[in-house]
């Protein structure tokens, strides 16, 4: 569903990626593990249309989107969850979730996949009608993967979904996503630098090092890699 090819990232005269490729079959969830500025979510930036690509080419259902304005690569049913969550603070819940359909007409569609994330995120539901900056981590984190699913995605982007958030929501939120993979058929890729965790609800992994693709693999494969367990897995 996603093919990238020798895709090359510069800000300004840092490179930040080097010639990195990558296959995301349909209907998988694949993850991009590495340290912190290792490249990951430039390669997430690059993907989505935030940061321009100084070569390389990114094929998305067939299609060349490479630099494509990220309003259409959105519109291309490709989202991005980034890091940090950013949610509009003064939004309610509801109107966080609005802001996710807004390029979507039907709104009997619109009604049921609200009524969808509420079930998969129940605390959402709890607290529809209330600013999402007063929510915590973990409960943001939910919403903006909420926001997300609003847009129709086919494929999903998800940037640290684990970051800043309490344990036991973190586990929560990866069965989550398990579940939206199975029950809606999304295509995920995604960017965790708790790799323990990527690795165990993956079906193929790659390992980012300085902006370079160091390993690849099936993710069982790569968790039993002495190299990624020595350097990743706190083994």
């Amino acid at each position: 569903m996603l093919e990238v090819d020798n895709l090359h990232v510069s800000y300004g005269a840092i490179k930040a990626l080097h010639g990195v490729s990558l296959k995301v079959p349909q209907g998988s969830i694949v993850t991009l593990i590495g340290a912190n500025g290792a490249g990951k979510s430039t390669t997430l930036r690059a993907l989505s249309g935030l940061v321009k690509a100084a070569s390389g080419s990114i094929r998305y259902a067939g299609e060349e989107i490479t630099n494509l304005p990220a309003h259409k690569i959105v519109s291309r049913s490709l989202c991005h969850v980034p890091e940090g969550r950013m949610v509009f603070a003064n939004l309610t819940v509801k109107e966080n979730l609005a802001m996710g359909a807004y390029l979507q007409r039907d709104k009997a569609w619109i009604a049921k996949q609200t009524d969808y994330v509420f079930r998969l995120f129940p605390r959402l539901k709890e607290r529809e009608n209330q600013a999402a900056g007063t929510m915590s981590g973990g409960e943001q984190q939910m919403l903006a993967i909420g926001r997300a699913l609003l847009s129709n995605p086919k494929f999903l982007m998800l940037d640290e979904p684990s970051l800043g958030i309490a344990p036991l929501l973190v586990k929560s939120i990866f069965e989550r996503i398990v579940e939206i993979n199975r029950e809606q058929g999304l295509t995920i890729l995604l960017v965790e630098q708790n790799a323990n965790l990527a690795l165990d609800v993956s079906s193929y992994g790659y390992v980012l090092e300085t902006g370079k693709i160091l390993l690849e693999g099936p993710s069982a494969e790569l968790k039993a890699n002495p190299k990624v367990q020595e350097a990743y897995l706190g083994a």
